[in-house]
């Protein structure tokens, strides 16, 4: 693992780093931030999923989440939204298709299948990475995301409820199946194994039986754009209440899709994700 900078932040640290990756076979770059308590002891950790053309970047900077994370002594990671420089012919084409939209899911089909396999970076090598070399509690991991980073915290979690004991997200691709974004993503990332798309559509996993213990916070604007066409929060909603799983869905008028609606709210879910992990500051 390679340090590319560290910052002094809120009186913590604010780290960005790169590795060689087994499981997209390129380098691979992610943030971490660790509050003023990591510095004696270990603490719970709340990795959070960007969405379409974001980088390790984009929330790390946008989102005003490290003050919150240094009072509550939570710290962050935040990955890369796709593998980047795997030299497949198309993948800089679109932006919301190949670089940039990993869509957090394991491709099935060529030529993607090689390095398309952010489902298992970000559950398995990047968390096994971080444990093993920051001062964080493997068993008090939580999981958020924005857009089709908040489709990749719910499908994450509702496949491994054992390993992320916290969820919320904004404005997510819900229903990925039944919107443009997702069936362009599935179609070519999933071509070739149709039962694969339920396995990445958080609403067709409820529906299937599965289950997170635990409230489910999810934020939308109702000013965003992409909200009747892309993300489609009543479909989680109604999926949520005949499976009986505690969804807090909430709806705010006024806000968009971007990260002035991310700043002003992401002090509440990390405080969700704080109580339910047991965070001290």
């Amino acid at each position: 693992m390679e340090v590319l900078a560290e910052h002094r932040c809120h009186e913590g640290v604010q780290g960005f780093y790169r590795h060689d990756a087994r499981t997209t076979a390129t380098s691979m770059r992610f943030a971490v931030y660790l509050p003023p308590a990591a510095q004696d002891r270990s603490v719970p950790v709340i990795y959070y999923l960007a969405g379409l053309t974001c980088t390790e970047e984009t929330a790390t900077i946008k989102a005003g989440a490290q003050a919150h994370a240094a009072r509550l002594g939570l710290a962050l990671v935040m990955p890369d939204t796709s593998p980047r420089g795997a030299n497949i012919e198309g993948e800089d084409d679109d932006w919301d298709f190949g670089t940039g939209a990993g869509f957090y899911l394991d491709a099935t089909s060529d030529p993607w299948s090689r390095n398309y396999r952010m489902y298992s970076y970000i559950t398995d090598e990047l968390r096994e990475l971080v444990a093993s070399r920051f001062p964080v509690l493997y068993d008090a991991t939580g999981i958020c995301g924005h857009s089709m980073g908040g489709h990749g915290a719910l499908v994450i979690a509702l496949r491994n409820p054992d390993a992320y004991r916290t969820l919320s997200a904004f404005a997510p691709i819900c229903a990925p199946m039944q919107c443009p974004w997702g069936e362009k993503a599935f179609s070519s990332y999933l071509k070739d194994d149709p039962s694969a798309k339920e396995r990445y559509d958080a609403v067709s996993l409820i529906s299937s039986g599965a289950r997170f213990e635990g409230e489910i916070l999810v934020d939308q604007g109702e000013d965003d754009p992409f909200l009747k066409s892309q993300l489609h929060p009543h479909l989680l909603q109604e999926a949520c209440e005949k499976a009986g799983l505690d969804l807090q869905l909430r709806r705010h008028p006024g806000y968009d899709h971007g990260y002035y609606f991310i700043q002003s709210l992401i002090g509440d879910h990390l405080e969700h994700h704080a109580r339910g992990l047991g965070a001290r500051s």
